[in-house]
């Protein structure tokens, strides 16, 4: 490929306040990359999300999600926990403590303040 860069898909999330995202994330890492008016990108080394403005969204009734596939799902969840997200059944943000799956993955769980679904994966 061209420039050397590979193949990749980043999940376009929304975002009721921006600015509110970029705070959130930035708890745990994530920096932005870009953003103006309509979009942002933040980075966190490999995991890359991008967020566009909805203001009027419901987070009790978003479908919005993504897997984020990582190489140490304990470490990252650590931190998540570490900034004061809760691990509770109902609400967001929330969080779900990663657990063994029967295909032999470790599989947690980020709601994030806009009610996205981020799977945390990692494959063994």
């Amino acid at each position: 490929m061209a420039g050397g860069l590979t193949d990749r898909a980043t999940p376009n999330l929304p975002s009721r306040d921006l600015e509110a995202t970029s705070r959130f994330f930035g708890q745990f890492g994530f920096t932005e990359t870009w953003r103006d008016s309509g979009w942002m990108i933040l980075a966190r080394g490999g995991l890359i999300l991008e967020f566009f403005p909805y203001p009027n969204l419901d987070p009790a009734k978003s479908s919005f999600g993504s897997c984020l596939r990582m190489d140490d799902v304990e470490t990252f969840y650590a931190a998540l926990i570490a900034a004061g997200i809760p691990e509770k059944a109902a609400g967001w943000p929330r969080l779900h403590r990663p657990k063994r799956e029967a295909w032999g993955g470790l599989v947690g769980a980020l709601i994030d303040p806009d009610g996205n679904l981020l799977r945390l994966i990692q494959e063994d």
